[in-house]
């Protein structure tokens, strides 16, 4: 695995690697933030096997659903504390490298029609997304697998580079974020080249695997692809308030950013610049890279100490902390630290570091949401943690 190559390569691997705008960033994010320590993480459990994303069915309050990367779908219940396979995928996928299970959306219509969606590797490493439907409220039946058509192929040789997040939208489509395919600067341009669905962001009609249409068409004709420019984005969220769309999109070796569309249609037709630029650094060429139609990032920032690879998150829309309304909350993989900004006019504002946030042991996998709003992040030793009120 090239040496940019940062998240999800092993449990027992110190991954120090995942995964020029035309001048540098100088904004805050280069220098030290004001923390805060009004928040803090209470440990939800630690039993589980390299955790990559936690989400809620709707309107559920009890149960956690954990993806883990080797292959399983766990429940937590929070009211037994009991932990319970829901989905085993382990005989279908490959796990090698940054390869696994990796995404997990329900169906808004899930409580009826019992539907869900996940985003995992082959056993050729090509990528699938898949739907099933659950079998009973706690167990899900792999035999119902309908894989949305096509499969998005990618180089057999390079594990690297996958995306992995699956979500429904505002608009009822199901998005999905496609890494642009591995190796090191993107040496095939998939990112900048629509006709591939690397380097993307799709959105997607859940019933059939096409372009999505719902209130408004794709703006790329008969393409599942939404936005472009991206090198690795590693997790996205749409804010249940105002629609807009927050991306954490990983860099090489100099930057890592956070892109953010405001609603409606959130992200439409949108260029992020990979590899064109990488934050707001030029990458190739590494001059006047930008040729007016690039969408920059709200914020970028460098690989100081020991910052690697950004970790998107939520923008928190929970009842239990209402000063927080409206914060947005990332991280970084190989530092720990867990930061946050408000999206006001266009602009970053109020940006904070959260030292209690930052977990025990670091490696901080992902971001959760649950069905109330309230915040959780996950971390590749087996920690799944919830955001309360210190």
């Amino acid at each position: 695995m090239e040496p940019i190559s940062r998240l999800l390569v092993g449990l027992a691997v110190v991954i120090t690697a995942f995964l020029t705008g035309c001048s540098g960033n100088d904004d805050q994010q280069d220098s030290e933030l004001p923390t805060s320590t009004s928040v803090t993480l209470q440990p939800v459990t630690t039993n589980l096997t390299f955790p990559v994303f936690m989400t809620a069915a709707p309107n559920d309050n009890v149960r956690l659903f954990i993806v883990e990367k080797g292959g399983l779908i766990r429940i937590f219940n929070r009211n037994s504390s009991s932990l319970n396979t829901f989905l085993d995928l382990r005989d279908r996928i490959s796990t090698i490298g940054e390869r696994g299970l990796l995404g997990l959306a329900f169906d808004p219509g899930y409580i009826t029609n019992g539907q869900f969606y996940v985003f995992y590797t082959n056993q050729n490493g090509d990528l699938v997304i898949a739907r099933y439907i659950r079998a009973t409220s706690d167990v899900a039946n792999p035999a119902t697998e309908v894989i949305l058509p096509p499969t998005i192929q990618r180089n057999p040789n390079l594990s690297n580079h996958n995306g992995g997040m699956l979500a429904f939208g505002p608009d009822g489509c199901l998005y999905a974020g496609v890494g642009d395919g591995g190796g090191s600067g993107d040496p095939t341009d998939n990112g900048q080249t629509v006709s591939s669905r690397l380097g993307k962001l799709l959105r997607i009609n859940p019933a059939t695997g096409g372009p999505c249409a719902n209130n408004i068409p794709n703006p790329f004709g008969q393409s599942e692809v939404w936005s472009l420019g991206l090198r690795n984005p590693w997790r996205f969220s749409f804010d249940r308030t105002t629609d807009d769309l927050y991306i954490g999109d990983v860099g090489q070796g100099a930057r890592e950013e956070i892109n953010v569309s405001p609603g409606p249609f959130a992200g439409r037709a949108v260029n992020y610049g990979w590899r064109l630029m990488e934050g707001f650094l030029c990458f190739n060429p590494s001059s006047n890279c930008n040729p007016g139609n690039l969408t920059l990032p709200v914020l970028d920032y460098p690989h100081d100490d020991g910052a690697c690879a950004v970790t998107g998150g939520y923008v928190y829309r929970g009842s239990a902390m209402p000063a927080l309304q409206g914060t947005y909350f990332y991280g970084d993989f190989c530092a720990g630290f867990v930061r946050s900004f408000r999206y006001q006019n266009g602009q970053p504002t109020e940006q904070t570091e959260w030292p209690l946030l930052s977990p025990p042991g670091g490696a901080l996998t992902s971001f959760g949401e649950d069905a109330a709003g309230e915040l959780y992040l996950m971390t590749q030793g087996g920690g799944l943690f919830k955001f309360v009120s210190n």
